[in-house]
């Protein structure tokens, strides 16, 4: 039996906590209790990761960017800095017995042969929880740190990228499992004939191998993917295993959903050996009350822009553009002038009626995420509404039953396989959700109580592959 169902049969919601040590939350790392310099204390990245791990988590999730901006510390500190994640993934799966740990790299800046070699190693030191989450880097900036002229278009990433995976996946394959015989008797350490080189030669790579890896504990290391664009649904649709998302409402989840499942049954492929989990910041405690507290805490310690700074974007690192935080951005977005008043201020009922369709949607939102209202008793506040218009993706708000509903909703309607959970603050809301919401999605019986095995494939139901060079002759001893 795997993780994917229950004893029952039922499908089970895979859960990742995505690490950034200063919480992904612009403020978090200022959040009471927060380790403001997490990012390089390993023992602290160990306890979170024992943490998420005790909750049995499919997986720990380690970001990456290569290159980096003073200027994010204002907007994306997380990002800004951290430690390269082939590295701490080590020193995690050292202090791990079960957790997936995905591993990000970038094949534009790389060569198959050395994420081969770093990822199978992974996989064997963690005994087989290694994923490589592959990204093909919109970032501009890594170029001029890799002595590049340029970044190249999405066209040329994806080029590449589609024939590095090749590469790859064939030099995890190129040592067969029996390759190693060992006889210490014999002398004989190996059987030659079960050994490939792959002697790949194609558009970008000429690659001979075989690796000097045994192949990975699980036969291919999980493979994770993330993107919207064409190119990037059709990779995910043909090789990854998880599809991290980015929809922030339910209706764009399940359209994205059902566009890479049913592309997935194009390239051959079952429903389930293709795993969506959107991204989703979870701010939860045993109230209403309190939860919403929490996040009405989190933005204040958000400065505000004067409102005489001209209006425009702010870059946030990997997250993209973001507008100036003040009544300006605000006026710009729902079409009507609310410069001038206090932040703490009441907004008037006539807003409602005179803000453009985008203003309307930003007050539900603020509506559903703080529970106060535009004329309520609980009213919306000037400060509401320039935290309702920051660039976010979906974010629930609640007590654990009612952060419960939302998971199991998504799941249960063709929106999710599961979540890549985002803690804003860390350690605390790793804590929060691990003590609150993961007892209640037991309870409703759509989450594991227990490991069913020890490798991140057993985690997502997903059996070993064969080996493609199984049954060949070796091309050379």
């Amino acid at each position: 039996m795997s993780d994917t169902t229950s004893h029952h049969g039922r499908r089970q919601l895979h859960l990742g906590l995505m690490f950034w040590a200063t919480g992904t939350h612009t403020a978090g790392w200022r959040y009471p209790g927060s380790k403001a310099d997490g990012a390089y204390d390993i023992e602290f990245i160990q306890r979170v990761t024992q943490v998420a791990e005790a909750a049995k988590f499919d997986f720990l999730f380690l970001g990456d960017r290569l290159a980096t901006d003073p200027s994010l510390a204002a907007t994306n500190p997380a990002q800004m800095s951290r430690l390269e994640p082939f590295t701490a993934a080590s020193a995690i799966a050292a202090a791990t017995d079960s957790i997936g740990i995905v591993v990000t790299a970038n094949p534009t800046y790389s060569d198959p042969f050395t994420i081969a070699r770093l990822t199978a190693s992974l996989d064997h030191l963690s005994r087989g929880r290694a994923s490589w989450n592959l990204v093909t880097g919109a970032d501009a900036a890594a170029a001029a740190n890799y002595s590049r002229d340029e970044h190249w278009d999405a066209e040329a990433r994806y080029d590449w990228a589609d024939e590095f995976v090749e590469v790859v996946r064939a030099l995890w394959d190129s040592w067969e499992e029996d390759a190693f015989v060992r006889d210490q008797g014999s002398g004989r350490f190996i059987d030659p004939s079960r050994v490939h080189a792959i002697d790949h030669v194609g558009e970008h790579f000429r690659v001979a191998g075989p690796l000097n890896v045994a192949r990975p504990t699980q036969g291919q290391v999980v493979l994770l993917h993330a993107g919207t664009s064409e190119r990037s649904r059709e990779l995910a649709a043909r090789e990854a295993d998880v599809v991290f998302a980015g929809q922030a409402t339910i209706e764009a989840a399940r359209e994205y959903y059902a566009d890479i499942k049913s592309r997935a049954a194009v390239h051959g492929r079952r429903a389930d050996e293709v795993l969506i989990l959107p991204g989703l910041s979870v701010i939860v405690a045993e109230t209403t009350a309190d939860a919403v507290a929490v996040y009405d805490e989190l933005n204040a310690l958000l400065p505000l822009d004067p409102e005489d700074v001209v209006v425009d974007s702010v870059r946030f690192g990997g997250l993209g553009q973001g507008l100036k935080r003040n009544l300006a951005s605000v006026s710009r977005v729902i079409g009507v002038d609310v410069t001038g008043n206090e932040a703490d201020a009441a907004v008037p009922a006539s807003l409602a009626e005179e803000v453009n369709d985008e203003g309307r949607r930003i007050l539900d939102r603020i509506t559903t995420l703080t529970r106060r209202r535009v004329g309520g008793e609980a009213p919306i506040t000037y400060r509401d509404l320039i935290n309702g218009i920051a660039r976010q993706g979906a974010v629930v708000v609640g007590n654990p039953v009612e952060v419960a509903d939302h998971l199991q909703l998504w799941f249960e309607t063709g929106a999710a396989d599961g979540f890549n959970v985002f803690p804003d603050f860390v350690p605390g809301s790793v804590d929060a959700f691990a003590r609150l919401v993961v007892p209640e999605l037991q309870r409703r019986g759509i989450f594991r109580t227990e490991y069913s095995g020890r490798t991140f494939r057993d985690h997502l139901g997903l059996s070993v592959p064969a080996n493609r060079f199984a049954g060949r002759e070796a091309v050379r001893s």
